[in-house]
């Protein structure tokens, strides 16, 4: 039962992924740079720029590793990511209340291995609007003893117009395992990550 469940989830995972990738080649004109430094093992919180709605879609097809998304409970009354959580088991996060289930969840799949995306703008165009990131990310990070990989998403998801994956080097931050709960330390990591996503938000390539 559970295992023929996993196959067909694994299967239609592989399917929805490669649909994702070729609408996003044809659509956006997908160019993907820096896959190089994904790590192809072990446990990664990939954590990029939020414009769109599709920049969760688009990072599921481009990573070539399994993702589990972190997205606003809200997300399951829209259709497509209900769907999308079900194929590839989104965590979906409660706004207000201090989410203790979905940081659970994150750990249980960072200690096994697996991959976690989020955006720490936590909404779209949040820097724009002048929201404070959440460092969520970076607790994490380092409660797992995993890296951080920055993706920039360059372009505005105007069809036809070139869409840029620009993922940059893993982050470790084991040597910060003690300031965990130094909110002061947790701030200045998360925006130092903002910056280096911003940056590749902004490289010219």
């Amino acid at each position: 039962g559970a295992i023929k469940m996993n196959i067909l989830k694994a299967i239609m995972r592989a399917i929805v992924r490669t649909a994702i990738f070729i609408y996003c080649k044809i659509v956006y004109r997908v160019k993907i740079i820096g896959k190089g430094n994904i790590p192809k093992k072990g446990a990664i919180i990939f954590c990029g720029n939020h414009r769109s709605y599709l920049d969760a879609p688009l990072m599921v097809a481009t990573a070539g590793r399994h993702m589990y998304f972190m997205g606003k409970e809200e997300l399951r009354k829209v259709p497509i990511f209900r769907f999308l959580g079900a194929v590839f088991g989104v965590i979906f996060v409660k706004r207000d209340a201090k989410d203790i289930t979905s940081l659970k969840i994150s750990l249980k799949h960072l200690k096994n291995g697996e991959c976690i995306a989020l955006f720490p703008e936590g909404t779209r165009n949040g820097m724009a609007k002048g929201v404070k990131p959440k460092d969520g990310a970076i607790k994490l990070a380092i409660k797992a003893n995993v890296p951080i990989v920055p993706v920039g998403v360059q372009g505005n998801f105007k069809p036809f117009r070139k869409i840029k994956v620009n993922i940059g080097k893993p982050i470790y931050y084991s040597k910060y395992k003690d300031e965990v709960n130094n909110k002061e330390v947790m701030d200045k990591l998360t925006e130092e990550l903002m910056k280096t996503i911003v940056k590749l938000r902004d490289e010219r390539i």
